[in-house]
Protein backbone atom coordinates (compact mmCIF):
# COMPACT_ATOMS: atom_id res chain seq x y z
CA UNK A 1 0.00 0.00 0.00
CA UNK A 2 1.21 3.52 -0.81
CA UNK A 3 1.42 6.54 1.46
CA UNK A 4 -1.79 7.59 3.20
CA UNK A 5 -2.50 11.31 3.21
CA UNK A 6 -4.83 13.36 5.37
CA UNK A 7 -6.90 15.64 3.16
CA UNK A 8 -9.25 18.32 4.43
CA UNK A 9 -11.00 18.85 1.08
CA UNK A 10 -10.40 19.42 -2.61
CA UNK A 11 -11.50 21.91 -5.22
CA UNK A 12 -11.98 20.72 -8.78
CA UNK A 13 -11.73 23.91 -10.83
CA UNK A 14 -9.61 26.40 -8.89
CA UNK A 15 -8.26 29.45 -10.69
CA UNK A 16 -6.20 31.30 -8.06
CA UNK A 17 -3.68 28.68 -6.85
CA UNK A 18 -1.34 28.42 -9.79
CA UNK A 19 -1.61 28.84 -13.56
CA UNK A 20 -4.75 27.81 -15.43
CA UNK A 21 -7.60 25.71 -14.08
CA UNK A 22 -6.44 23.45 -11.25
CA UNK A 23 -7.45 20.56 -9.04
CA UNK A 24 -6.45 21.66 -5.54
CA UNK A 25 -6.02 19.29 -2.61
CA UNK A 26 -6.11 21.06 0.75
CA UNK A 27 -4.01 18.85 3.00
CA UNK A 28 -4.74 18.67 6.72
CA UNK A 29 -2.45 20.11 9.37
CA UNK A 30 -0.45 23.30 9.87
CA UNK A 31 2.12 24.50 12.41
CA UNK A 32 1.69 28.21 11.75
CA UNK A 33 -1.06 30.14 13.52
CA UNK A 34 -1.70 33.00 11.13
CA UNK A 35 -4.02 35.58 12.62
CA UNK A 36 -5.70 35.98 9.23
CA UNK A 37 -5.92 32.25 8.37
CA UNK A 38 -8.88 31.55 6.10
CA UNK A 39 -8.59 27.77 6.57
CA UNK A 40 -8.62 27.66 10.37
CA UNK A 41 -10.26 24.24 10.30
CA UNK A 42 -7.17 22.68 8.67
CA UNK A 43 -4.81 23.20 11.64
CA UNK A 44 -5.57 19.93 13.44
CA UNK A 45 -2.92 17.37 12.46
CA UNK A 46 -5.29 14.49 13.12
CA UNK A 47 -8.27 15.92 11.24
CA UNK A 48 -9.38 15.44 7.66
CA UNK A 49 -9.98 12.16 5.91
CA UNK A 50 -7.45 9.50 4.95
CA UNK A 51 -6.87 9.29 1.20
CA UNK A 52 -4.50 7.30 -1.01
CA UNK A 53 -2.86 8.65 -4.15
CA UNK A 54 -4.94 6.37 -6.44
CA UNK A 55 -8.11 7.68 -4.78
CA UNK A 56 -7.01 11.27 -5.34
CA UNK A 57 -6.05 10.54 -8.95
CA UNK A 58 -9.48 9.00 -9.48
CA UNK A 59 -11.08 12.26 -8.35
CA UNK A 60 -9.13 14.47 -10.73
CA UNK A 61 -8.94 12.38 -13.90
CA UNK A 62 -12.31 13.53 -15.24
CA UNK A 63 -11.14 17.15 -15.09
CA UNK A 64 -7.94 16.54 -16.99
CA UNK A 65 -9.21 18.08 -20.23
CA UNK A 66 -9.86 21.35 -18.39
CA UNK A 67 -6.27 21.34 -17.08
CA UNK A 68 -4.77 20.69 -20.49
CA UNK A 69 -6.91 23.29 -22.26
CA UNK A 70 -6.07 26.03 -19.76
CA UNK A 71 -2.42 25.25 -19.01
CA UNK A 72 -3.41 24.18 -15.50
CA UNK A 73 -2.80 21.12 -13.37
CA UNK A 74 -2.87 20.15 -9.70
CA UNK A 75 -1.90 22.07 -6.56
CA UNK A 76 -1.06 20.70 -3.12
CA UNK A 77 -2.20 23.32 -0.61
CA UNK A 78 -3.45 23.29 2.96
CA UNK A 79 -3.18 23.55 5.82
CA UNK A 80 0.47 23.00 5.05
CA UNK A 81 1.39 20.50 2.36
CA UNK A 82 5.03 19.96 3.36
CA UNK A 83 3.91 18.34 6.62
CA UNK A 84 2.91 15.43 4.35
CA UNK A 85 5.76 15.61 1.87
CA UNK A 86 5.92 11.82 1.37
CA UNK A 87 2.30 11.92 0.22
CA UNK A 88 2.88 14.99 -1.95
CA UNK A 89 5.91 13.33 -3.56
CA UNK A 90 3.93 10.18 -4.38
CA UNK A 91 0.96 12.19 -5.69
CA UNK A 92 3.10 14.48 -7.82
CA UNK A 93 5.04 11.50 -9.16
CA UNK A 94 1.73 9.97 -10.31
CA UNK A 95 0.72 13.28 -11.87
CA UNK A 96 4.01 13.68 -13.73
CA UNK A 97 3.61 10.15 -15.14
CA UNK A 98 0.33 11.41 -16.64
CA UNK A 99 1.86 14.65 -17.92
CA UNK A 100 -0.03 16.80 -15.40
CA UNK A 101 1.53 20.07 -14.17
CA UNK A 102 2.24 20.12 -10.40
CA UNK A 103 2.31 23.05 -8.00
CA UNK A 104 3.24 23.16 -4.32
CA UNK A 105 1.58 25.93 -2.27
CA UNK A 106 3.57 26.18 0.97
CA UNK A 107 4.68 28.38 3.86
CA UNK A 108 8.11 26.74 3.68
CA UNK A 109 8.24 25.57 7.29
CA UNK A 110 10.58 22.63 6.65
CA UNK A 111 11.57 21.19 10.02
CA UNK A 112 14.24 18.79 8.75
CA UNK A 113 15.98 18.48 5.39
CA UNK A 114 15.82 14.81 4.52
CA UNK A 115 16.23 13.40 0.98
CA UNK A 116 12.45 13.42 0.50
CA UNK A 117 12.46 17.24 0.41
CA UNK A 118 14.39 17.32 -2.86
CA UNK A 119 12.64 14.19 -4.13
CA UNK A 120 9.34 16.06 -3.72
CA UNK A 121 10.75 19.18 -5.39
CA UNK A 122 12.09 17.09 -8.29
CA UNK A 123 8.48 16.31 -9.28
CA UNK A 124 7.22 19.84 -8.57
CA UNK A 125 6.89 22.16 -11.56
CA UNK A 126 6.11 25.29 -9.56
CA UNK A 127 6.46 26.33 -5.92
CA UNK A 128 4.22 29.08 -4.56
CA UNK A 129 5.97 30.17 -1.37
CA UNK A 130 4.23 32.35 1.21
CA UNK A 131 6.64 34.73 2.89
CA UNK A 132 4.72 36.37 5.70
CA UNK A 133 7.16 39.00 7.00
CA UNK A 134 10.93 39.57 6.93
CA UNK A 135 11.10 41.02 10.46
CA UNK A 136 11.20 37.98 12.74
CA UNK A 137 9.55 39.64 15.73
CA UNK A 138 6.60 40.81 13.62
CA UNK A 139 6.50 37.40 11.94
CA UNK A 140 6.22 35.65 15.30
CA UNK A 141 3.45 38.00 16.40
CA UNK A 142 1.54 37.50 13.15
CA UNK A 143 1.86 33.74 12.68
CA UNK A 144 3.24 32.36 15.96
CA UNK A 145 6.61 31.03 14.76
CA UNK A 146 9.98 32.32 13.56
CA UNK A 147 10.59 33.09 9.89
CA UNK A 148 14.00 31.35 9.98
CA UNK A 149 12.91 28.13 8.29
CA UNK A 150 10.71 29.68 5.58
CA UNK A 151 13.56 32.01 4.59
CA UNK A 152 16.00 29.07 4.55
CA UNK A 153 13.57 27.24 2.26
CA UNK A 154 13.42 30.24 -0.07
CA UNK A 155 17.20 30.16 -0.31
CA UNK A 156 17.14 26.41 -0.91
CA UNK A 157 14.74 26.91 -3.82
CA UNK A 158 17.02 29.59 -5.25
CA UNK A 159 20.04 27.27 -5.09
CA UNK A 160 18.04 24.59 -6.92
CA UNK A 161 16.85 27.07 -9.54
CA UNK A 162 13.31 25.94 -8.70
CA UNK A 163 10.60 27.89 -10.50
CA UNK A 164 8.97 29.92 -7.73
CA UNK A 165 6.21 32.45 -7.19
CA UNK A 166 6.32 34.41 -3.95
CA UNK A 167 3.04 35.19 -2.20
CA UNK A 168 2.94 38.16 0.15
CA UNK A 169 -0.25 38.94 2.05
CA UNK A 170 -0.73 42.67 2.66
CA UNK A 171 -2.13 42.84 6.21
CA UNK A 172 -2.83 46.32 7.61
CA UNK A 173 -0.67 46.94 10.66
CA UNK A 174 1.63 43.98 9.94
CA UNK A 175 2.91 43.96 6.36
CA UNK A 176 1.55 47.09 4.68
CA UNK A 177 4.51 49.36 5.47
CA UNK A 178 7.27 50.35 3.08
CA UNK A 179 10.08 49.00 5.27
CA UNK A 180 8.66 45.47 5.26
CA UNK A 181 8.23 45.46 1.49
CA UNK A 182 11.73 46.88 1.04
CA UNK A 183 13.30 44.11 3.14
CA UNK A 184 11.45 41.43 1.22
CA UNK A 185 12.34 42.97 -2.15
CA UNK A 186 16.04 43.11 -1.18
CA UNK A 187 15.91 39.47 -0.11
CA UNK A 188 14.25 38.31 -3.34
CA UNK A 189 16.02 40.48 -5.90
CA UNK A 190 19.10 38.21 -6.34
CA UNK A 191 16.95 35.08 -6.75
CA UNK A 192 16.76 34.33 -10.47
CA UNK A 193 14.25 31.53 -9.89
CA UNK A 194 11.54 33.91 -8.62
CA UNK A 195 9.21 34.59 -11.54
CA UNK A 196 6.85 36.94 -9.76
CA UNK A 197 5.60 38.30 -6.46
CA UNK A 198 1.87 37.87 -5.92
CA UNK A 199 0.65 40.57 -3.55
CA UNK A 200 -2.52 39.30 -1.88
CA UNK A 201 -4.75 41.89 -0.20
CA UNK A 202 -5.83 40.80 3.27
CA UNK A 203 -9.47 39.69 3.59
CA UNK A 204 -11.59 38.18 6.34
CA UNK A 205 -13.48 35.62 4.25
CA UNK A 206 -12.40 32.86 6.64
CA UNK A 207 -13.74 34.61 9.73
CA UNK A 208 -16.82 32.37 9.86
CA UNK A 209 -14.59 29.28 10.26
CA UNK A 210 -13.08 30.69 13.44
CA UNK A 211 -16.55 31.48 14.77
CA UNK A 212 -17.79 27.99 13.86
CA UNK A 213 -15.05 26.59 16.08
CA UNK A 214 -16.14 28.85 18.92
CA UNK A 215 -13.05 31.05 18.61
CA UNK A 216 -12.54 34.79 18.31
CA UNK A 217 -11.20 35.97 14.97
CA UNK A 218 -7.98 37.85 15.89
CA UNK A 219 -8.21 40.54 13.21
CA UNK A 220 -11.90 41.32 13.59
CA UNK A 221 -12.56 44.79 12.22
CA UNK A 222 -9.39 45.03 10.13
CA UNK A 223 -10.27 46.21 6.64
CA UNK A 224 -8.57 45.22 3.37
CA UNK A 225 -5.74 47.53 2.27
CA UNK A 226 -6.75 50.31 -0.15
CA UNK A 227 -5.56 50.29 -3.75
CA UNK A 228 -3.19 53.16 -2.96
CA UNK A 229 -1.32 50.93 -0.49
CA UNK A 230 -1.13 48.06 -2.96
CA UNK A 231 0.24 50.36 -5.68
CA UNK A 232 2.80 51.92 -3.33
CA UNK A 233 4.15 48.53 -2.24
CA UNK A 234 4.09 47.19 -5.78
CA UNK A 235 6.33 50.06 -6.85
CA UNK A 236 8.91 49.01 -4.25
CA UNK A 237 9.12 45.47 -5.66
CA UNK A 238 9.25 46.73 -9.23
CA UNK A 239 12.07 49.12 -8.32
CA UNK A 240 14.12 46.06 -7.34
CA UNK A 241 13.52 44.43 -10.70
CA UNK A 242 10.79 42.07 -9.49
CA UNK A 243 7.62 41.22 -11.38
CA UNK A 244 4.97 42.19 -8.82
CA UNK A 245 1.20 42.02 -9.26
CA UNK A 246 -2.06 41.86 -7.33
Amino acid sequence: MGVIGRVHSWETCGTVDGPGIRFIAFLQGCLMRCQYCHNRDTWDLEGGKEVTVPQLMEQLVSYRHFFEASGGGVTASGGEAVLQMDFVKEWFTACKAEGIHTCLDTNGLIRKYTPVVDEMLDVTDLVMLDIKQMDDSIHQNLVGVSNKRPLEFAQHLAKRGQKTWIRYVIVPGFTDDDASAEKLAEFLAPMKNVEKVEMLPYHELGKHKWEALGETYPLDGVKPPPKETMERLKAIFVAHGLNAMY
